[in-house]
């Protein structure tokens, strides 16, 4: 008997998938981690998904192999998918290295995939994205260029003001030189697009913590939204740029999310 309540209670647990999604537009391919509810194999029922990236240096299967963030697919009945970012190229379509086209992949291409691969509600009201660091700021870029794709998106210790590290972390590599290419990084940066998250009626969840090197872009992009009326959630609490602090954020944004997704169905 005890078996067969352990066989089932292991049957019924989560999913984590590794998948190949093609890029048109880049003729490459990268692999993302999808994590399936534990109702999902059995029940054929459809799913608000949430989109998760990676930080600078990192890749796909960073958040399940440093985090707990799978088993929050049960929590809440959600599918989770992790896309690769390419380690460094920041979730954008760069001006300078034409083939470096990751807003548009993962904003359209990789969620078309999902949707046409997986049990998705495909609408923007059940779809959300957030990241760290690099990531978070790819969630916001990704956002604002595709606002018919998200309802809501996060930021978790983003890095939200590219100009201010403009000489590290492969900035220009994909960016361009900051003089030259001056009006993309005033666009990227994510402070100077309140009115376009302010149109977008996305909603939105900043999180940081108070002893990280990015807490002050954080703390100016929060009060550039109140100035500009953006509601928005914006959270600080005790941590650095790491691992501890983001496996505890990321469970308040995905309830965040949840709540959202529960009040748009």
């Amino acid at each position: 008997m005890l078996l067969a309540l352990l066989a089932s209670a292991t049957s019924a647990a989560y999913e984590v998938r590794e998948v190949t999604i093609p890029s048109k537009g880049m003729a490459r391919a990268h692999q993302a981690t999808v994590v399936l509810s534990d109702s999902y194999a059995e029940s054929g029922q459809r799913y608000p998904v949430t989109y998760a990236l990676h930080g600078w240096s990192g890749a796909h299967s960073n958040w399940t192999d440093k985090t707990a963030i799978e088993q929050q697919a049960d929590r809440l009945q959600m599918i989770l998918v992790m896309p690769d970012g390419a380690y460094d190229k920041w979730y954008v379509d760069s001006p300078v290295q034409r083939d470096f086209r990751y807003r548009t992949y993962i904003g359209r291409e990789v969620v078309d995939f999902i949707d046409s691969h997986f049990r998705t509600i495909a609408a923007k009201g059940q779809r959300a994205i957030t990241g760290l660091s690099m990531g978070g700021f790819g969630a916001l870029n990704i956002a604002l260029n595709t606002p018919d794709t998200f309802g809501a998106v996060g930021s978790i210790s983003g890095a939200v003001g590219p100009r201010g590290h403009s000489s590290k972390f492969g900035l220009t590599d994909v960016f361009g030189d900051p003089q030259k290419n001056a009006a993309f990084w005033d666009r990227k940066t994510i402070a100077n697009n309140a009115a376009a998250l302010k149109a977008s009626g996305m909603a939105i969840t900043l999180d940081c913590g108070s002893d990280d090197f990015l807490i002050e872009a954080n703390r100016q992009l929060h009060r550039t939204l109140l100035q500009a009326g953006v509601r928005h959630d914006y959270t600080e609490r005790p941590g650095g740029h790491s691992w501890p602090y983001w496996d505890n954020a990321i469970d308040y944004q995905l309830l965040f999310f949840s709540r959202f997704f529960d009040g748009n169905k």
